[in-house]
């Protein structure tokens, strides 16, 4: 006698409810193969204010409802990159306010200038928090349930599941079953007997990686929220041989989360420039790229710590209870004297931070004499210079951008102004840009503003006796970013875990396998083997083949009088 083999189609679903028509008992065999939680349509007419609270409960912990939350919070997201956030940079805020009549109020009203602390954000926030801890809390326990337990016993009509397959054997029922039980857990699936049948599942994984997936989610929010709202940043423009301490008033610009305590979460640290060091490759397709690029500082923890020396450079900063030093720019600052019209020295080798303007360190920017100087007359007066600084200056007839980041050939070229910078009208003012509302130009021989070019030692003589400006010589800076982002390192974790999470819960299929032996009416042991998925996949029919081929070669012996095709292949249908 010839064994049979097959695979019915589809017909029964893959939470292992039965068609109708189908044995009650095929549905318990394919139950609990996953935590979903099982909707129930709600008896609309008896609802009371209960009935009602635990529907718009089971709809919040739903997982379309967490779905349409994680869109909205995306969608959320897109007017704080699109649109200027006043915790991120509040004069582009002023800035766009008075440029936009209309959309600067209406903007003000939505809460779009701070997207990530506005009421709307923030109940999206906790709603799709509450959704996901709502969601996953009975799942866990549930899925625990299902750890500590076993699988189902065999369904009375395994032909009707959807991989089966069946052959006949001269071994007898018990060593079939206990051989079948060997395999079954040597192939890591977890089984027992249940009657005449082998009980086993595997696949646990995937509901483990689903759970770990929300999970991780969940820690993912908390360390984001977290992170915002006790973050600090800001930056810091030092000279070689000037120092920091870090306080709020130290900074030249400065940013936090909305429960950051300047007066209590501000590390305790300063730190001094002693040297910037940077040498650029001089010659091929890549000259003027950085070869060396850091800072040598010396640092100290505390009111009263030791002092250390740390060399930073780019991508690694130097750390301290929390914080990060980061090494973000560098530039160059022209020392200058400036006397006034007697000879009264009113800047002393004083240098002033340039700001780079491209790759090879064109810089410019403004040096301002706030005090002690006296024009020809003798008048209390202010000057100030727009300067523009090349560090590889390319000579006479050039153009006036450098063709070198370092210092081979450096210019300075001055404009000069005199009367009132505006620093003392009480409020802020960029120290890198005049004012020149109140300032009048210094005028050459043709009527024209009086400019000059200076290497290193020269001198300019402003027009009419009014005083002189030397260059004498040029004095390196750095640029650092303090950070703190708490709760970064759980955040990461949490990325990790969610992605690995995800990947179970896609590539793991939980599926349940039943192997019943018993004896056919000739005294001839029937064997029967059928698979279930969660979902219908070719692996189930393919490792149940293979489970088969394995397990008729030690339960059938030479006297068999036939070899069964133990192999799963597609049928018809469903066997009568």
């Amino acid at each position: 006698m010839s064994g049979t083999s097959k695979t019915a189609p589809g017909k029964t679903p893959a939470n292992g409810a039965p068609a109708p028509g189908e044995d009650q008992d095929l549905g318990a065999a394919g139950s609990q193969l996953t935590t979903a939680p099982k909707e129930e349509t709600p008896n609309l007419p008896s609802l009371g204010v209960i009935g009602w609270a635990r529907w718009f409960w089971r709809q919040l912990t739903s997982m379309r409802v967490a779905l349409l939350l994680l869109l909205l919070l995306s969608l959320g997201a897109i007017p704080g990159s699109l649109i200027p956030q006043e915790g991120v940079d509040a004069m582009k805020v002023e800035e766009f306010r008075g440029k936009h009549d209309v959309l600067g109020p209406l903007y003000d009203k939505l809460g779009l200038f701070h997207v990530y602390s506005s009421v709307w954000f923030s109940a999206i926030y906790i709603l799709l928090f509450v959704s996901l801890i709502g969601c996953i809390v009975p799942r866990t326990w549930q899925f625990v349930g299902q750890l500590r337990g076993r699988p189902p016993g065999a369904p009375r009509r395994l032909s009707r599941l959807p991989a089966y397959t069946t052959w006949r054997t001269g071994a007898e029922p018990e060593e079939v079953r206990e051989a079948a039980l060997k395999l079954l857990r040597k192939r890591r699936f977890r089984a027992h007997v249940v009657g005449d049948a082998v009980a086993a599942e595997k696949g646990y994984l995937r509901e483990a990686g689903n759970l770990a997936f929300h999970v991780a989610l969940i820690v993912m929010l908390i360390a984001f929220a977290w992170g915002q709202l006790f973050k600090y940043e800001g930056n810091k423009l030092i000279l070689e041989g000037d120092g920091f301490s870090n306080t709020l008033t130290q900074y030249d610009d400065f940013k936090s989360g909305n429960l950051f305590d300047p007066d209590h979460d501000l590390t305790p640290f300063s730190f001094s420039l002693k040297d910037f060091h940077g040498t650029y490759e001089a010659t091929g397709p890549n000259r003027g790229t950085p070869r060396v690029y850091e800072a040598q500082v010396t640092y100290s923890e505390g009111a009263y710590g030791d002092e250390k020396s740390k060399v930073i450079e780019v991508n690694k900063p130097l750390e301290i209870d929390g914080s990060k030093v980061y090494l973000t720019a560098h530039g160059y600052a022209p020392i200058l004297t400036v006397k006034d019209a007697k000879g009264n020295v009113v800047m002393d080798k004083e240098a002033t931070a340039l700001l780079p303007l491209d790759s090879n360190v064109t810089s410019s920017g403004a040096v301002m004499v706030r005090d002690g100087y006296r024009n020809a007359k003798g008048e209390k007066e202010q000057l100030g210079f727009n300067a523009f600084f090349l560090p590889t200056y390319g000579g006479e007839g050039s153009t006036m951008l450098s063709t070198f980041p370092a210092l081979l050939n450096p210019m300075l070229a001055l404009s000069a102004y005199h009367g009132d910078l505006g620093v003392d009208a009480g409020f802020a003012k960029s120290i890198y840009q005049l004012d020149k509302t109140n300032l009048e130009e210094f005028k050459d021989s043709d009527g024209e503003l009086f400019k000059k070019q200076l290497k290193i030692g020269e001198t300019m003589t402003l027009p009419n006796g009014a005083g002189t400006v030397t260059f004498d010589g040029v004095q390196e800076w750095a640029n650092f970013q303090v950070t703190r982002q708490p709760a970064s390192g759980w955040a990461l974790a949490g990325s990790v875990a969610a992605i690995l999470g995800l990947a179970g819960s896609l590539f793991i299929q939980r599926r349940r396998v039943w192997v019943r032996a018993v004896k056919g009416d000739d005294g001839v042991t029937v064997v029967e083997m059928a698979g279930l998925g969660r979902s219908e996949s070719a692996k189930v029919p393919e490792e149940l083949g293979d489970l088969a081929a394995v397990l008729y070669e030690p339960t059938n012996d030479d006297d068999t009088p036939d070899s069964p095709d133990t192999h799963v292949v597609p049928a018809e249908g469903p066997e009568k």
